[in-house]
């Protein structure tokens, strides 16, 4: 399966990000994460469509040493490695695709293009450091990019397309708008054809059949031999009524199927998965404060801390048997998140959550845990147990450090087993699968 490297980018480019981005250039937060949900695509779609070109190559090497990741707001702008690889993927569409991303999120023009750098930093530097973790070459980091030419079609979000940047989405997607349109545009000349091909044989049965009626009735005096005629030929043009209302329904419903799947077909390409990028959003929630023994904790209401402290409080932990009635029942972090392909750095916001557990947990120093961590369906499955088992380790590890590693018995990594979402969902479908979680234990 071919590896996203958007989901590797969208780890740079996190809510702390957004927020910090939103701050410096005087935008709306999501103003700043519309932006990037557009240029991230673009740009992926750019390197993509110049992979065999030896200066990108280079500049996503180069890159990854720059120590560009570290200083996306800042350095960003002034790396003459990304202006350079700019001008050399997207030429003078430059000002088009920024224009248009400003129009599309409502920033101004002047932070669309800090942002078009921005998101080019991480971009190499993402790609860059994940040629290096792995021993990609020159040709290992071309084949990458060109891997995502059958990906970054469906990911750019609804209202902008490659064509409305004036990138000619033709030679970024391959053929396939046109292929579409080509086998509508037949299928509708086809139908055509074969209704009028209908309706001229109807026409000239019943004029056949006229005719003999006339010359019939024009030779025979008495008043019964009509009805010879008339009977057969009223059946044939209701027989010919029919059948031509049948193509004329044929072809409506065929023409109306071509036009959807047409339409459809343009909407997968104009909608994007969204991480920092735009997704659907999900029912809001609001932070509370849940009482943890006169202690006010900031949580969700039936979020992971309001479950776990009314578990403990109703006795059902110091009840439990043994560890088989507890180890169905597990507990989903809320905010605790790693940055993509990292096990070792959790995204802005996340320790706050992990100070609550904490507090839980000292607070009942009789209960238990044991932390799991989990991945969605993409990618190899040994990797995937490796990274999720790496990333309970470290949640372990810091909840040790705050001095309840006693209370903590094991940490495990799932991978993929549990995974629920098909691998070719959205990268918003399959973020329901990537979760750290606790469950009590024995």
């Amino acid at each position: 399966m071919s590896l996203n490297v958007i989901d590797l980018i969208k780890g740079q480019l996190g809510p702390a990000l957004v927020s910090q981005a939103a701050s410096q250039f005087g935008e709306s937060e999501s103003g700043i994460s519309k932006a990037i949900g557009g240029l991230l695509p673009a740009v992926v779609g750019g390197l993509a469509n110049n992979a065999d070109k030896p200066g990108v190559v280079d500049a996503i090497t180069q890159a990854s040493s720059s120590g560009i990741l570290g200083n996306l707001l800042g350095g960003s702008s002034s790396n003459p490695i990304i202006s350079n690889l700019l001008s050399s993927i997207f030429g003078d569409k430059i000002s088009g695709l920024i224009n248009s991303i400003a129009s599309f999120s409502g920033v101004s023009n002047t932070t669309a293009g800090s942002l078009l750098n921005l998101v080019t930093g991480a971009t190499v530097g993402t790609v860059g450091k994940y040629a290096a973790d792995n021993n990609l070459g020159a040709s290992g980091v071309s084949s990458l990019l060109n891997d995502q030419k059958g990906i970054i079609s469906s990911l750019l979000p609804a209202g902008l397309s490659l064509a409305s940047f004036g990138l000619g989405a033709e030679n970024w997607f391959g053929q396939a708008k046109e292929t579409v349109s080509s086998v509508t545009s037949t299928a509708k000349d086809n139908i055509a054809e074969g209704v009028a091909t209908a309706r001229e044989n109807v026409s000239e049965g019943a004029r056949e059949v006229r005719e003999r009626f006339e010359n019939n009735n024009n030779n025979n005096q008495g008043g019964g031999s009509i009805w010879k005629w008339l009977l057969p030929l009223l059946l044939l043009l209701a027989a010919g009524y029919f059948l031509w209302k049948q193509c004329e329904k044929k072809q409506t419903t065929t023409t109306t199927t071509s036009t959807s799947d047409s339409a459809a077909t343009s909407s997968t390409a104009d909608t994007a998965t969204t991480g920092t990028a735009t997704p659907v959003p999900a029912t809001a929630k609001t932070d509370e404060n849940i009482d943890l023994n006169g202690v006010m904790l900031k949580g969700y209401k039936g979020g992971m801390e309001d479950q776990m402290i009314t578990f403990l409080k109703s006795g059902a932990y110091k009840n439990a048997a043994d560890d088989s009635a507890l180890k169905d029942k597990w507990y989903d972090f809320d905010h605790v998140n790693f940055k993509m392909g990292s096990s070792t750095e959790l995204e802005a916001g996340s320790q706050g959550q992990l100070d609550n557990l904490v507090a839980i947990l000292k607070a009942f120093p009789d209960a238990k845990i044991k932390v799991g961590g989990y991945t969605d369906k993409t990618g190899n499955e040994a990797s995937n147990v490796k990274l999720s088992k790496a990333r309970a380790e470290y949640i372990k590890a810091a909840l040790a450090k705050a001095g309840v590693g006693a209370q903590v018995i094991a940490a495990d990594g799932y991978g993929s087993q549990f995974a629920t979402v098909d691998a070719k969902a959205s990268d918003a479908e399959r973020a329901a699968d990537r979760k750290m979680s606790v469950r009590f234990a024995k």
